[in-house]
């Protein structure tokens, strides 16, 4: 297949990329490579997809409808991917205008140039934050009409266009929800990226609540895989990705303590009223129609990080987190 996929440069779009070329794809991917987080991360899986001769960069931000209309001249392309997004539920509280620019705005740009140009696939990235506070395990048919942030409200946003292009246009689309995204390269504003920089550089932990919040760990290579199998027609599905068992924070801070043979310093702050206070993703579904469940469980995921940093330490321990 050619493929376009937006956010290439991004934590879990650039595993599902290696993927895709692994696989023999040809993939043309964009990214804004905006400063949401500290772009020398970005910048550095960029650098590796380059390496491969079936991948293609353009630096291109989704929101910009007039640009839009050049890359698909790229193709025409089999199905498009779109990670491209503003993540993160706290910071969606300071900005969230970008948010909803980018994964609601973007989102519709790239489907109506599916519509215009024939492309009969659309993958879109949707995330946990959606379900909101309700009862976990989360099943893909639960109420999601009560976000507690711009971000989750936005990804809903983008969820709900893509129906109305599958139901107006007969798009193929796949909605995946993600639970928790971990691993090597991971975001520096996500959890297991700062506890580790936090312990390894004998810095405090910022802990929101007593630690006791749980979360649906899941490494970004289970993601990937999922993602690539996602690709498959189906119609229209929204879908869980997660690992099914749910992980107390404070239970991933006494692995990483193990892992890298120190004290946590714990500097607790209060809980912000959009966390939730868990997640856990019902993956039936996935199993179903996928075929997929995760294979990498959180201890040896925690360990790639780890070592991942340790190997990269004199660059990573200077991005802002």
């Amino acid at each position: 297949m050619k493929l376009l996929v937006t956010g290439c440069a991004g934590f879990v779009c650039s595993s599902v990329v290696e993927l895709l070329l692994a696989d023999g794809h040809s993939v043309v991917g964009v990214d804004s490579l905006n400063d949401a987080y500290d772009v020398s991360l970005k910048r550095w899986r960029l650098e590796s997809l380059k390496k491969a001769p079936n991948f293609e960069f353009y630096p291109l931000d989704i929101t910009d409808q007039q640009a839009i209309p050049g890359v698909m001249e790229k193709g025409p392309f089999d199905g498009v991917v779109n990670l491209a997004a503003r993540a993160g539920v706290r910071q969606s509280l300071e900005n969230p205008i970008a948010y909803y620019e980018t994964n609601v705005t973007g989102t519709l740009n790239l489907l109506e140039a599916c519509r215009k140009n024939g492309v009969n696939k659309f993958l879109q990235a949707s995330t946990s934050s959606v379900y909101g506070e309700d009862r976990p395990p989360f099943q893909e048919d639960a109420l999601t009409d009560r976000p507690l942030s711009p971000y989750a409200a936005s990804k809903k946003a983008a969820e709900n266009l893509c129906y109305v292009y599958h139901h107006a246009h007969g798009l193929d689309v796949s909605v995946l929800r993600y639970f928790t995204v971990f691993g090597p390269a991971g975001r520096p504003d996500m959890a297991v990226y700062r506890f580790i920089r936090w312990i390894v550089e004998g810095d405090p932990i910022v802990l929101y609540g007593d630690g006791s919040q749980a979360r649906d760990f899941t490494y970004v290579g289970d993601i990937a895989r999922g993602t690539v199998a996602a690709l498959k027609p189906l119609g229209f599905e929204v879908i869980n990705l997660g690992a099914d068992r749910p992980v107390e924070v404070r239970e991933v801070i006494g692995i990483l303590e193990r892992l890298t043979d120190k004290t946590a310093i714990i500097q607790q702050q209060p809980i912000n009223r959009v966390d939730v206070s868990s997640t856990w993703a019902d993956i039936a579904k996935a199993k179903k129609l996928l075929g997929w469940e995760p294979k990498v469980d959180l201890d040896e995921g925690l360990r790639r990080s780890v070592d991942w940093y340790l190997g990269h330490r004199g660059w990573a321990k200077d991005i802002d987190v």
